[in-house]
């Protein structure tokens, strides 16, 4: 059996695609030769489409591209050229910068919810990836579902049962989707004014976030990445030193990729005395603190029985701090006095200051400066797996987590109580937490989280300054998200204020929105997406 699903095009769909793409049959390829704007817009569609980026591009943009005079166009023309001019640059003269200037838009495709995790941890490049939330995992391609079939678990005795556990936790996915659905709808009926779209998107929606949490970790999903060459050269680095096989199998995908748009920025990858060397080195230190930790730790019971969000670390003098950075820009004065000035002031003229800086914020894209980045705030979090999957996203932080596991229990939403799926929904938990535990008693520790369902608890930390805060608080409490990652967000909003104390930085992020009714989250974006389309008015 093929790890990967390879999909088939007719020969005249090959001749347009060849142009565009650098490979056809593999699930990891770079596009080339088409405007940028294009490009994004593959991407934006991407998310939200069931379809692969080459399918997609076929269906729905070919029609509306001048691909006349295309026929002759080689990804590779130039290329040696280019590559011996940026040589001189880049290897002779060992400017890094210079990798920095050259992007490639990436499609990484049938990668596992473990592997997208690991593709978005860095900082320095842009993702967007297919959405649980628009997207039903209930079809099969080839009379096979969605997810990850890593070759090390298939050829071993558990192989058959890993294949029929997983097959039954889409079967019960698929199964209850469709009664979600009809729930959903039933107990919130269509409001005359708006149209059969809006009301089935939102429908839909609301019953994907409920079932949702039943597909495991092995589930496939899609991502775009754009990035730089020394941002995709890190990514690569990493992968390769990462202890998950599909990782490592991936970047060597990635990089063959790469290398057919921009060879030299990722020349050092596999480098005996560069890249090599330093995947060695992250690779040793992962071992040894892996030694340490089991060496020195008493773990204890690990289990936990329900979600948590607690702040663990602060800056107690932050508004103090804060105060002087934002007058830092308009005075001639060094810092250390206007650290003494700003304790000395009163709490009334310390908010004059704040209020001023922030000014009059009409939506939350209206951000103040880079003051609000002399504060921080760690917090350890205990949240479902599908919640982690949303808030991991957000890179201008520091984001770490622990290995995937059903050690911590899972998240139900009420949803699903109410709408009678309690005993199928428990069922498919028990399987996933089973087959975890076989998978980890024979010997595959690491590939045993792709057996987890995303419903199951996950922990991780989040560090970040309070500029980040209020950029990631707005966004991932508005009521179209998520509900799991909702209540994060608005539980890590009230610590800043009130176990913190900094109730005036709290203020700030004026759009953490804190409303708990929300029958229908995507209705009012659904609403507003329409209105834009049609130019009316919401």
């Amino acid at each position: 059996m093929t790890t990967y699903h390879v999909e088939e095009f007719s020969p005249e769909e090959q001749d347009v695609l060849r142009r565009y793409f650098t490979n056809l049959d593999r699930p990891v390829f770079c596009l080339v030769n088409l405007p940028e704007v294009v490009k994004g817009a593959l991407f934006a569609r991407y998310s939200r489409s069931p379809k692969s980026l080459r399918r997609l591009f076929l269906d729905e943009f070919v029609g509306d591209l001048d691909i006349n005079g295309d026929e002759s166009v080689d990804a590779t023309v130039g290329l040696t050229k280019a590559e011996q001019l940026y040589d001189r640059v880049f290897l002779e003269y060992g400017d890094d910068s210079v990798a920095q200037l050259g992007g490639v838009h990436l499609a990484c495709e049938q990668a596992s919810n473990l592997l997208t995790k690991i593709l978005e941890w860095g900082r320095l490049a842009a993702y967007l990836e297919q959405s649980t939330r628009y997207i039903a995992y209930d079809l099969r391609r080839n009379g096979r579902y969605q997810y990850y079939r890593d070759p090390e678990v298939l050829t071993s005795w558990l192989g058959a049962r890993f294949i029929g556990e997983m097959d039954r936790q889409f079967d019960t996915y698929s199964e209850l989707f469709p009664v979600a659905l009809e729930f959903v709808r039933n107990t919130n009926p269509k409001h005359p004014s708006d149209s059969d779209f809006v009301y089935r998107s939102a429908t839909k929606a609301k019953a994907l976030d409920a079932v949702r949490g039943i597909l495991p970790a092995a589930a496939q999903s899609n991502v775009g990445i754009y990035g730089t060459g020394q941002s995709y050269e890190q990514m690569l680095l990493r992968m390769r030193a990462d202890p998950l096989p599909e990782a490592r199998a991936y970047a060597d995908m990635m990089l063959e990729e790469l290398r057919k748009v921009i060879p030299s920025f990722v020349r050092r990858v596999d480098m005996v005395d560069r890249g090599l060397a330093t995947t060695s080195y992250l690779e040793e230190n992962r071992v040894a603190m892996q030694s340490v930790a089991d060496e020195l730790l008493n773990v204890g019971d690990v289990h936990d029985d329900e979600a948590r969000v607690e702040l663990v670390d602060f800056d107690p003098d932050a508004e103090i701090k804060m105060v002087a950075g934002m007058l830092y820009p308009y005075t001639h004065l060094p810092e250390s006095d206007l650290l003494r000035q700003a304790e000395l002031m009163s709490v009334e003229d310390r908010l004059r200051v704040m209020k001023a800086y922030v000014g009059d914020r009409g939506n939350r894209r209206h951000r103040p400066g880079r003051a609000l980045e002399r504060s921080f705030y760690r917090f350890d979090v205990l949240a479902d797996y599908g919640a982690f999957r949303d808030l991991q996203r957000h890179r201008m932080l520091t984001v770490e987590w622990q290995p995937l596991n059903p050690w911590h229990g899972y998240t139900k939403p009420e949803l699903v109580d109410e709408a009678g799926l309690t005993g199928a929904f428990d069922e498919a938990m028990d399987r996933s937490a089973d087959l975890y535990d076989s998978l980890h008693e024979e010997g595959f520790a690491v590939q045993a989280p792709y057996a987890v369902s995303l419903a199951y608890r996950v922990r991780f930390s989040m560090t970040m300054n309070a500029r980040s805060a209020m950029h990631t608080l707005e966004l991932r409490t508005t009521p179209q998200g998520h509900p799991a990652y909702r209540q994060v967000a608005q539980r890590m909003h009230e610590l800043i204020a009130e176990n913190a104390g900094h109730r005036a930085i709290a203020a700030m992020m004026s759009f953490v929105n804190h409303s708990t009714e929300a029958d229908l989250e995507r209705l009012d974006a659904e609403r507003r997406a329409e209105a834009k389309r049609t130019g009316s008015a919401v």
